[in-house]
């Protein structure tokens, strides 16, 4: 066997990898807006969000350690049905949530050039997200993008403009103290724990728990990791600390600087551009720093397009999806025509918001908080099946366990899940407009309700008319 394939990991590569998995700029203006809340807000969701979610991740990943993830886990808990609705959601989640990612490329165009009104215009966003996006589905259709840039993509949209987020920003509140038309002001305990001075900041609550979405994938590392059963927790729990302190500290020092009621938050080049005019630094600075982090989002959106694909390719080979949708067909690069074609336009038609809605950070949430509570559902699954696991399959193996023994302590995780999914999504429907809230429930609930239409529809002859197609 060959030793890269036994080679364990140590703790600190660990922390690395799973920090990288969550690890984001475009999260810190929404963070920002809350001023000081943002400390228990933050505080909220590592302790009843992310931290549940990592630690069910890693029972469930070394109990099923085969391939399929959170599909595999909720499938074997809960039946064919319930794994077909989560592969559904992890797939349909991508549709707002690349909007949301792509509506950051109107504003870093428009920096990159010096004109930072035309990243505000809701119609050049609009056309920056359609004609991008589309260009990128074709050179994925076309050639093997999934070999390009994947690293350089991380490396120029996240960890560079990190770095420089801190720096100057550090640097600048030497400079400036706390300003007192900024989003902070002068601190006192009142502002940290939310109140009912302060309750429209619970809209973003969700945006906030979206910074630690996709933590459970770093479990597929636990076959790997060199001392699991104690390493894995400890781990987890350091990367959140990091991550929770990657995007505090910076979090803050944007919240300083920025005039209250001025936040855009697809704009991650505001700041900076703030920190340039306070330090007396050339314009210029913003500019590249846009173009990098814009070529960052390019290549990360790029590998985005045909990731949360395969699964799907996967359902409609199990014959879950009808023959005549096509999703079971792959090119030479692996992969499917219709899948990511389909995708597109649904991308496409999520993007028109910025048509019918001209505030930019009105859609920007929109999308932010329907992505959240989508992955949300999948969250409660996941919870549901560690206790159905703990009750029906007591005596399987448990590499990594919740607890020495008994079930309390799962169970006591689980429910922390629930609890805290619950209130992300009161929190979201109940302090946003009639009209944004109605809309991010809907998205929710039809991307719920088609997977178990379609189920309940489905016959024998799907799977068998789909191996008959690929035989030929």
């Amino acid at each position: 066997m060959d030793k890269k394939q036994v080679k364990k990991i140590e703790l600190g590569t660990f922390i690395g990898l799973t920090m990288a998995l969550c690890a984001t700029v475009r999260s810190i203006p929404t963070l920002a807006s809350v001023g000081w809340t943002l400390i228990s807000y933050t505080v909220f969701a590592v302790i009843f969000f992310a931290g549940p979610i990592a630690l069910i991740s890693g029972e469930l990943s070394t109990m099923l350690p085969q391939e399929g993830g959170p599909q595999l886990w909720v499938k074997t808990a809960l039946g064919n049905k319930w794994g077909f609705v989560v592969a559904w959601l992890l797939w349909v989640q991508m549709f707002p949530g690349m909007v949301m990612v792509a509506s950051t490329l109107g504003p870093l165009l428009g920096n990159t050039f010096g004109n930072v009104e035309l990243g505000n215009n809701h119609w050049f966003v609009l056309g920056c997200i359609l004609v991008i996006y589309w260009i990128i589905t074709i050179l994925n259709l076309k050639f093997d993008m999934a070999k390009v840039g994947g690293n350089i993509g991380v490396w120029l949209g996240v960890y560079i403009p990190v770095l420089v987020m801190v720096v100057l920003g550090v640097i600048s509140f030497f400079k400036v103290g706390l300003v007192s038309n900024g989003y902070l002001g002068a601190f006192s305990w009142s502002k940290v724990i939310p109140n009912l001075e302060n309750m429209e900041s619970f809209k973003y609550l969700a945006g906030i728990s979206f910074i630690f979405v996709g933590i459970e994938m770093s479990s597929v590392y636990i076959p790997r990791l060199k001392d699991a059963t104690k390493n894995y927790t400890k781990g987890v729990f350091i990367s959140l600390i990091g991550l929770v302190l990657l995007n505090v500290i910076n979090a803050l020092f944007v919240a300083d600087v920025i005039p209250n009621g001025k936040m855009e938050l697809s704009n991650i080049t505001q700041p900076i551009l703030i920190y340039c005019d306070i330090l007396g630094l050339p314009s210029i600075i913003g500019n590249i720093f846009s173009f990098m982090v814009f070529l960052g989002v390019l290549l990360q959106l790029s590998a985005w397009v045909t990731g949360p694909s395969k699964t799907i390719i996967q359902v409609a080979r199990d014959g879950l999806l009808p023959p005549k949708f096509g999703f079971h067909r792959e090119n030479q690069y692996g992969v499917s025509r219709n899948v990511v074609l389909t995708q597109t336009i649904v991308i496409s038609l999520f993007a028109l918001l910025y048509g019918v809605m001209d505030d930019v950070n009105a859609v920007f949430l929109t999308l932010t908080n329907a992505t959240t509570i989508i992955y949300s559902i999948v969250y409660v699954l996941i919870a549901v099946a560690i206790v159905k696991l703990r009750k029906d399959q007591p005596d399987t193996l448990r590499p990594y366990r919740i607890g020495k023994s008994g079930n309390g302590l799962a169970y006591l995780v689980s429910a922390m899940l629930i609890f805290s999914i619950i209130i992300v999504a009161f929190a979201t429907l109940g302090t946003t407009s009639v009209m944004d809230a109605v809309l991010v429930a809907l998205i929710a609930v039809a991307m719920f309700v088609i997977p178990l239409i379609i189920y309940h529809f489905k016959n024998d002859e799907w799977l068998i008319d789909v191996k008959k197609d690929i035989d030929e």
